[in-house]
Order: structure tokens, then sequence, then C-alpha cells
């Protein structure tokens, strides 16, 4: 397994090098310019005035080099674990991740729980119980939830917490360490949005796989056996049935952290959501940089931790050839 994990880290150099020069060039050909918002704010009828102090302002900021010098000395920086300073406060883009990436990995991770609480349970029951109303219920409100923006569920959230219970988002945030029951508290109804958004396609994957499970041979030899129903889902039917779920989990960490940036600005909650939205505004280009590209070295690392964990759930496979 370790030379296999190794392989797979030197083989996502590629992907990680790739995604960066992507996000590099796509804020490059974005509209906008950040010397411009300077030193005008974006004022146009102040354009003409101020070509020479918008030039200044582009040299001090390193703007006025050739891209491929822009990108290597980037590069450079990340080689050196400094993911340089934002171009309007001056700040440390590291301290800025150290404040929200917690915050943002906290919020995914309760998303992804909460996915599998509604997921697994609802996926077998509705496999157990195919072609009954308890099968007929779940599928429609999955495809139900595959077709709701996170978004727009946040808002709806939102709006009817506050009519019925008077309950707005805090406009402070509470670390877990210094108070694990407001955290919670704060966190909790955006980890449900989420996790009910991607609660749909695994409810549909669970019971997908169950139903193909439950009818192998071992299935049969178990109740053969003398088995009860809840011991042979448990012990044999539920842990390889997992496989796929856990396979899409790994693919949707990826699109419950783009969704938690969405739902971060929505409920106010100052996560890297909140911090790629005012850097896109004011075309901060390293704080982009570096928060997207951090996103992208999560996901890719979180695919190969998926893939080690196949061989937890079915003992069948082996790294031992790869």
């Amino acid at each position: 397994m370790r030379k296999y994990a190794t392989r797979r880290l030197l083989i996502s150099i590629p992907t990680i090098l790739g995604a960066a020069l992507f996000i590099f060039i796509l804020m490059r050909v974005a509209p906008g310019d950040v010397a411009t918002l300077i030193v005008i704010g974006g004022a146009d009828e102040e354009l003409e005035g101020r070509r020479e102090q918008i030039q200044l302002v582009r040299e001090q900021l390193g703007l006025d080099k050739p891209l491929y010098m822009q990108f290597m000395s980037w590069m450079w920086e990340l080689a050196r674990w400094d993911l340089g300073q934002s171009l309007w406060t001056s700040q440390s883009v590291t301290e800025l991740v150290a404040r929200r990436f917690p915050l943002t990995i906290q919020l995914t991770i309760m998303a992804l729980l909460v996915s599998w609480v509604i997921s697994i349970p609802i996926g077998v029951l509705s496999a157990v119980k195919q072609d009954t109303v308890l099968d007929y219920i779940p599928r429609f409100i999955s495809i139900l939830g595959l077709a709701t923006p996170s978004f727009w569920l946040a808002i709806l959230t939102i709006t009817y917490l506050a009519v019925w219970f008077g309950w707005i988002p805090a406009l402070t945030y509470t670390p877990p360490w210094e108070n694990p029951a407001q955290n919670f508290s704060q966190l909790i109804f955006p980890a449900l949005v989420l996790g009910t958004s991607a609660a749909a396609i695994q409810v549909r994957i669970m019971r997908t796989q169950m139903l193909e499970v439950l009818r192998e041979d071992y299935i049969r030899t178990a109740y053969a056996k003398g088995l009860s129903n809840i011991t042979v889902l448990r012990r044999h039917a539920i842990r390889n049935a997992l496989i796929p779920v856990v396979t899409i989990a790994g693919g949707q960490l990826g699109a419950l952290l783009g969704g938690a940036l969405v739902v971060e600005v929505v409920f106010n909650i100052p996560g890297f959501g909140g911090a790629i939205v005012s850097a896109v505004r004011l075309r901060d280009y390293p704080v982009i940089q570096n928060l997207v590209l951090i996103i992208t070295v999560v996901h890719v690392l979180t695919n190969l931790g998926v893939d080690l964990l196949y061989g937890f759930l079915d003992p069948r496979i082996s790294y031992a050839n790869y």
C-alpha cells in the first residue's frame, strides 16, 4: 500500500500543476485590473488622468512582468511554503488560510457526515423494501434533492428559521475549542443544507448497490445458515454496498467544498467562501490563486484516501500489484 500511495502522490503532482496554471490564466484573462481598482476604485471617469499612477502601482505589485515570470514567481513562493500577501491589505495569505480553512473543512466534514447519516439508512431501507411505499418515497425525495440548488435551500432555511423560530446567522464565529455547543449551533444548519444535497445522490447509489449485493450467493448462504436479517445486513451486505458510496463521497467532497463557499456567504460564515468572493471582486490574485489551489489539493488527496479505504471495506482488494 505504501508504494501505491507514493506512486499516486507522484502522479498527482502534474494534476496540481495543471490546476495551478489554469487558475493563473483564468484570473489574468478575467475582466478588470487590480491596479486600476486600487487607484480609482472603478470610477471610469477618472481613468484618463491616472494612467501613470496605475502603471506605478502595477510595477509595485509586479504585474508589469511577463505572465510566465509571474507564474514562475508564484511557483517559487509555493516551493518555499510562502503563499504571498494580499494585494490590497498586505495580509499574509498563510494567516488567512490558518484562520479560515479549519472552519470550511469543519463545515464540509459535518456535511459529509450528515449525508451519510441520511443516505445509508434510507438507501438500505429502500432496497430492503423494494417496490413499496418505503421505496417510492425516498426515490421521489432524492430526485427532488438532486434538482434543488444548495444556495436556494440555504436561503429558504434562513427565511423559515427566522420567521418560525427567530433564528438568524451569528455575526461572529465561535471556534469549537472555545465553546463547542455554540460552534455546533452555528454550523449545524449549513451542514444540514449541504449534507441534504449530497445525500440525494448517495441514497440512489446505496439503494442500487444494496439491491445488487442482496442478490449475491454469499448473502443467500448467510440466510441458509440461519442468520437473522439484521446480522446479514450488518455483517455482509452493508459493508460491501458501501464501496460505491465511499467512492462518490470522495468525489462529492470537492463539490461540498465548492458548495460550502456559497453556503458560507449565505449563512455569514467567515470561511473560504467570503474570502474568495471578496478576492474575486477585488481581483486579489494571490488570495484567489492560493485558496483555489488549496481546495484542489484537498480534492486530490481525498480521492487518494478513498482509494486506500477500499482495502479496509473489502478485504479482497489488494495493492500488492500496484
